[in-house]
C-alpha cells in the first residue's frame, strides 16, 4: 500500500494531508524517512513524527441528518462544529460538506482515503438538493440553472461557469437540483447571480445514499451499502 493512503486508512488524517507530514520528512516506515513513492507491508512499522500508526482495517461510515446552525469542521474551537455535535466514540471526519445554514445528508468516516476519493471532481458523485427561494421561479431560470451559472470562486479568485445539471420544479418558489460539483456555496451563489436568495436549502442524497434518518440523528451504513461506495470509489 501507498505510504499516503496507509496514513489516510488509519483515520489520522486525509490523503492529501497525509502527503504534507511525508514530504516534511515527518513520516518513517522502519525507522527511515518515508518518500511519496514508499509502499508499506503488512509488519512494516509506520510513525509520524516518532508515534506509531496503523491502518484500520475495519472503518465506519456515519449518515447524518445535519441541523442548520452546525458547522462542516474538524475544528472544535469552532461553536457548534459537526464532531462535537455528533460525539462519535473515535475520530472521524465529513466527507465534503454543507454550510452552516443549510442542513440535510452528509456523511462521515474514520477512513481519510475515503474522505478524499468521494470529494475527487472528477468521480462525478450526484448530490441532490431541495432548495426554496424567496420568489417565484420560471423557465428562464430553471433553463439557466440546468446549463451552468457563471460565478466567482474564491478558491481560484476566478469567474467559473458551473456544470450542466439536472433542475426540476417542484412548485412556485422550490426545485430540486442534481450536481455533480462541489463548489463553496454552489447553489446559493448560483440563485444569487440570478437575482434569487436562497432561503431553505437540503441535501437528500448523496450517490445511491438516500437522507432516512430524523433531524439531528445519524446511522451506521451497513456492510452493503459501505461495499457499494468502495466500489463505486474503484
Amino acid at each position: 500500500m501507498r505510504i499516503n493512503k496507509y496514513i489516510a486508512s488509519s483515520g489520522l488524517c486525509s490523503r492529501r494531508k497525509a502527503e504534507e507530514y511525508i514530504e516534511k520528512g515527518q513520516v518513517t516506515v522502519n525507522d527511515e524517512v518515508a518518500s511519496l513513492s514508499t509502499t508499506v507491508e503488512d509488519n512494516d512499522v509506520v510513525k509520524l513524527k516518532g508515534k506509531v500508526i496503523e491502518a484500520k482495517k475495519d472503518f465506519v461510515v456515519l449518515l447524518f441528518n445535519k441541523p442548520k446552525g452546525i458547522t462542516c469542521t474538524t475544528e472544535h474551537k469552532v461553536k457548534d462544529n459537526i464532531i462535537d455535535f455528533i460525539n462519535y466514540k473515535e475520530r472521524i471526519f465529513p466527507i465534503g460538506r454543507l454550510d452552516k445554514d443549510s442542513e440535510g445528508l452528509i456523511l462521515l468516516t474514520n477512513n481519510g482515503d475515503l474522505v478524499n476519493e468521494c470529494l475527487r471532481v472528477e468521480n462525478g458523485h450526484e448530490k441532490e438538493y431541495v432548495v426554496k427561494v424567496d420568489k417565484d421561479i420560471n423557465d428562464d431560470f430553471l433553463l439557466k440553472m440546468s446549463k451552468g451559472v457563471k460565478i466567482f470562486n474564491p478558491v481560484t479568485n476566478k469567474y467559473v461557469v458551473t456544470n450542466p445539471c439536472k433542475v426540476i420544479r417542484k412548485n412556485r418558489n422550490t426545485f430540486n437540483i442534481i450536481l455533480k460539483q462541489g463548489l463553496n456555496r454552489q447553489i446559493r451563489r448560483m440563485c444569487k447571480e440570478l437575482g434569487y436568495r436562497v432561503i431553505y436549502l437540503k441535501r437528500i442524497r448523496f450517490m445511491h445514499l438516500h437522507l432516512d434518518v430524523e433531524e439531528g440523528q445519524y446511522r451506521l451504513l451497513n456492510k452493503e451499502e459501505i461495499a457499494k461506495l468502495i466500489r463505486k470509489e474503484k
